[in-house]
């Protein structure tokens, strides 16, 4: 009779992948906090963490309601992405002659530089709140047209011979086969589209450079800057940085939930 031993919990890997990360964090801290300190680096140049923190702690209120601003664009415009790139992905697969003629567009219009569309979104809509959205939107969409038509199409031959000797219909192949086909492209679209719906959001908010109550973290980064609170500034940043964290973490989270159970890509990391 076999006896299984438990792993100990300081050797199990989701506490190693834990584990190492946070370690190099803490190193880092502490040489950035060092080299501050020994080469007595002024904070209008690089603030050492704990001015850093200092400064987070009293800009706290303000820096919160700029997050959960730049938040709700983040998520409106990934959402909206989410609709879009699925949507376009799987009319492009339904005709080889309808992805060749409109494929070279989405393409164009992903390597145009966000920044230099920006200001004619934000000229073109009224509403500043929505021309940030568009300009994340279109940000994002890209890796989910991209890899949800790839997943599409990555279906096995002889799966597809299958299902065409007994005579599945068109639909029934699309919800059968290609789209589980698809899942894990498109669960790998969604860490690299959250990301971008972040940056987008930033980018966009940086160009519009709008005041007021609606405000987001670029602006503060923007006033910042012009005031030479440089502390403030990297505060700011931080916040940025751990809320791209937090979201290519939830939607790794989410991928893991979904394929753990049945795809070898995400079975295999579980264990």
């Amino acid at each position: 009779m076999k006896t299984t031993t438990a792993t100990p919990w300081i050797q199990h890997p989701r506490f190693l992948k834990i584990l190492y990360p946070t370690l190099v964090a803490v190193a880092v801290v502490l040489l950035w906090q060092g080299a501050v300190s020994y080469f007595r680096i002024p904070a209008f140049l690089v603030p050492s963490p704990l001015v850093m923190l200092e400064s987070l702690w009293t800009h706290l209120t303000p820096l919160l309601l700029a997050l959960l601003f730049t938040l709700k664009i983040t998520l409106i415009s990934f959402l909206l992405s989410i609709v879009i790139g699925a949507a376009v992905a799987f009319i492009l697969v339904q005709n080889r002659f309808v992805e060749t003629a409109l494929f070279p567009y989405i393409v164009f219009l992903q390597v145009t530089p966000i920044v230099a569309i920006a200001p004619l979104i934000i000229i073109w809509v009224k509403d500043a709140t929505l021309s940030l959205v568009v300009c994340a939107t279109l940000m994002a969409v890209f890796p989910i047209i991209s890899n949800t038509t790839q997943g599409l199409r990555s279906v096995s031959p002889g799966l597809l011979s299958y299902f065409r000797l007994n005579h599945a219909s068109r639909w029934q192949t699309l919800v059968r086969l290609r789209i589980p086909s698809a899942l894990p492209y498109f669960f790998g679209a969604l860490r690299i589209s959250s990301g971008l719906s972040l940056i987008g959001a930033v980018v966009a908010e940086f160009v519009a450079g709008t005041g007021g109550t609606n405000t987001g973290l670029a602006y503060q980064i923007l006033q910042a800057g012009y005031q030479l609170d440089i502390p403030l500034m990297f505060a700011a940043l931080l916040l940025i940085s751990l809320a791209g964290i937090a979201l290519f973490g939830v939607m790794s989270w989410v991928s893991r939930r979904a394929l753990s159970a049945w795809h070898e890509s995400e079975a295999v990391q579980s264990h």
